[in-house]
């Protein structure tokens, strides 16, 4: 069976997620790997096929998506072009976690792709929403990357097609502990306004992990380094707490390695809007921007704030076997179908 694995490179959720998948699906085929856009920070550990342009999202400094930016670096003519030209008719299967290339090909072709991701469940009825709901944004994750069906992660199975976030097996590996400090990854901010917010906490150490500086730098009590892998995973298995961005998999991970966890929700970006809502239930702190107005409840949360211990169960494996049973029957003949168990 030969599928094609079609993942989004906009932030580094979706690329952590497939370090996972990605062993799983070999199990049924030849898998070729997709990535399409431009603001990932991850390396994987397996060979890709396609590296497409796609359709970016561009991270601002001052905690939204910069529009402006966005707009300028959108090559619509290109990527009209990768969907016409992507070959989805040579798959059997075409697996899709918010990747818009291989999305829309396949409906022009009138073949089926499917969705394994975690804006499939923000979609959900059943999910937690913010109070205000942005009808435009809203609208833009709905059709960014449409799906013939889906198999979606967040924070609870919310639906029978929702499962726990994937947590990647070197985080599951960790041994966590708690010293004292607070690892910090919030893309949408420079880091000079990192650095002038966080240094009024006096008392707190944060360990910043930037993607606007290759530097790395200390200015009182807020120490920055690039983005890194290795780095930022040590970070979060020593620290007290994350502060971060209202992504899926960072909180997810902070929770199931048992530490505080503060969100700030990008600024019109419904999606994160939507998991500060769900993180909130989970009982993660929630600040809509980083600046003295919400100060105190830093202040709060730094003193106060309780630590989330998740267990999130390791599904990935029957995940993936139920899927390949239902939509490639004609490969999984020999397939026991141990199914996971509805929710």
């Amino acid at each position: 069976m030969k599928i094609l694995f079609a993942i989004q490179g906009t932030g580094n959720g979706h690329l952590s997620r497939a370090r996972d998948v990605y062993p799983e699906l070999v199990k049924y085929g030849e898998v070729d790997v997709l990535i399409s856009g431009i603001q990932a920070d991850v390396a994987v550990p397996f060979p890709v096929k396609y590296k497409l342009y796609g359709m970016s999202f561009i991270f601002g400094k001052k905690g939204g998506v910069d529009l402006i930016e966005t707009t300028k670096r959108l090559k619509l003519f290109k990527l009209i072009a990768d969907i016409r030209k992507l070959p989805v008719e040579d798959y059997d299967l075409v697996i899709n976690d918010f990747e818009p290339v291989s999305s829309w090909a396949c409906k022009m072709k009138k073949k089926q792709c499917i969705s394994l991701s975690h804006q499939c469940a923000v979609l959900n009825e059943n999910a937690p929403q913010p109070e205000k709901t942005d009808w435009k944004g809203k609208t833009v994750l709905k059709y960014y990357a449409p799906v013939t069906d889906a198999y979606g992660f967040h924070f609870k199975p919310y639906a029978a097609n929702i499962f726990t976030p994937v947590i990647r097996k070197e985080v599951r590996e960790l041994n966590p502990v708690n010293e004292g400090h607070y690892t910090v990854y919030l893309p949408a901010y420079d880091d000079a306004t990192i650095v002038k917010h966080l240094s009024k906490f006096e008392n707190a150490t944060w360990q910043v992990f930037s993607k606007h500086n290759k530097e790395p730098f200390t200015f009182k009590n807020v120490q920055v380094q690039a983005i890194e892998n290795k780095a930022f995973m040590s970070s979060m298995e020593k620290c007290q707490g994350l502060l971060c961005g209202a992504g899926f998999e960072g909180p997810a991970e902070a929770m199931y390695l048992g530490k505080k966890v503060m969100v700030i929700p990008m600024a019109d970006q419904y999606e994160q809007q939507c998991n500060a809502a769900a993180a909130a239930t989970m009982g993660a702190s929630v600040i809509m921007q980083l600046g003295p107005k919400y100060y105190d409840n830093i202040s709060d949360w730094l003193s106060n704030g309780k630590m989330i211990k998740e267990e999130f169960p390791d599904e990935i494996e029957k995940i993936v076997r139920q899927l390949i049973v239902k939509h490639a029957p004609t490969f999984s003949k020999d397939i026991q179908p141990a199914m996971v168990a509805v929710h």
